[in-house]
């Protein structure tokens, strides 16, 4: 590839760079479609343009696999340490403004807004109103991507499940909650009249979900036949609504039906668990007056 000076480094580039950083850590373009949210085709364009703007090629990629040049390596060493000047100087201006201006990026798992506390919600009005001038960026993900997000500068903050912590992010409860095993007004247990034992409920189909539980949840989901896997609750939550499975939701986004008396909790005595949300941060990040203001709001 035909060498070529880079007269200016632009937002656009920026850009370009984070998606590059994304796609090496990924190890491919298309592990990378989730993680950025855009197909393998557009992935490919964008580091055709990076490619062209910084004269050079900067990995190898077809049926190969996908491996780095030494470029690549070089370019991709720099642009971390360009990204980090950036962010002390966005977070160095904020420390000198009374009024909190920036970018807020906070990924979240599904199906929270119906936490009947709303601390989240509250945090994030108490954000706003103390700067108008933050700009707020949610992205709903999986816990799993959350916390990829914290390690590599993506996120500020995440909420997520407790379950097993990982090396280099901070965990601070949030709140608890409980959640039952439910069916929905198709299914033949829902106008049963007793509590079903463990060898009848062994005889329906459940879900089992794909993400990661605490030891608690798997036992309840042991006790069932699970036929189906769902990603998020929402999944969950529509697998339940076929009337052909059965599927633990946290009560309070479960709610929304069972007052529509289109589900209602299964053996809710035997067949329920508790578990935690919190807040994950990443250890040994920088001063961030927006993040500590989010977590004050939240009384962490």
């Amino acid at each position: 590839m035909k060498s070529k000076s880079l007269a200016q480094v632009t937002d656009f580039d920026l850009k370009l760079l984070r998606i590059f950083k994304t796609v090496s850590e990924c190890g491919s373009f298309s592990a990378a479609e989730s993680l950025l949210g855009i197909t393998r085709s557009a992935i490919s364009l964008n580091m055709s343009d990076l490619e062209k703007r910084l004269g050079m090629r900067l990995c190898q990629r077809g049926r190969a696999g996908f491996s780095l040049t030494d470029e690549g390596r070089e370019i991709l060493r720099h642009s971390d340490s360009m990204m980090a000047a950036v962010e002390n100087f966005r977070q160095q201006v904020n420390q000198m403004h009374k009024q909190l201006r920036g970018e807020f990026n906070i990924g979240i798992i599904n199906n929270l807004v119906t936490q009947p506390q709303m601390k989240i919600t509250h945090a994030l009005d108490s954000l706003r109103a103390n700067g108008p001038e933050i700009r707020i960026n949610i992205s709903m993900m999986t816990a799993a991507e959350i916390e990829r997000g914290l390690m590599d500068g993506r996120l500020h903050v995440g909420a997520l499940p407790l379950t097993s912590p990982v090396s280099g992010l901070e965990y601070r409860h949030l709140y608890g909650e409980k959640s039952k095993l439910y069916c929905s007004s198709n299914h033949p247990l829902f106008l049963a009249e007793h509590e079903p034992d463990d060898e009848e409920l062994l005889q329906y189909d459940a879900i089992a979900p794909s993400f990661r539980m605490t030891a608690e949840a798997i036992g309840m989901h042991q006790m069932l036949h699970c036929t189906a896997t769902a990603s998020d609750r929402e999944g969950i939550a529509f697998l339940i609504l076929t009337g052909r499975f059965m599927g633990f939701l946290p009560d309070h986004y479960a709610a929304q039906w069972v007052e529509k008396s289109l589900m209602r909790p299964v053996a809710p005595e035997k067949m329920q668990f508790s578990s935690n949300i919190g807040i994950a941060t990443r250890n040994g990040r920088r001063a961030n007056a927006i993040l500590e203001k989010f977590l004050q709001s939240l009384d962490l």
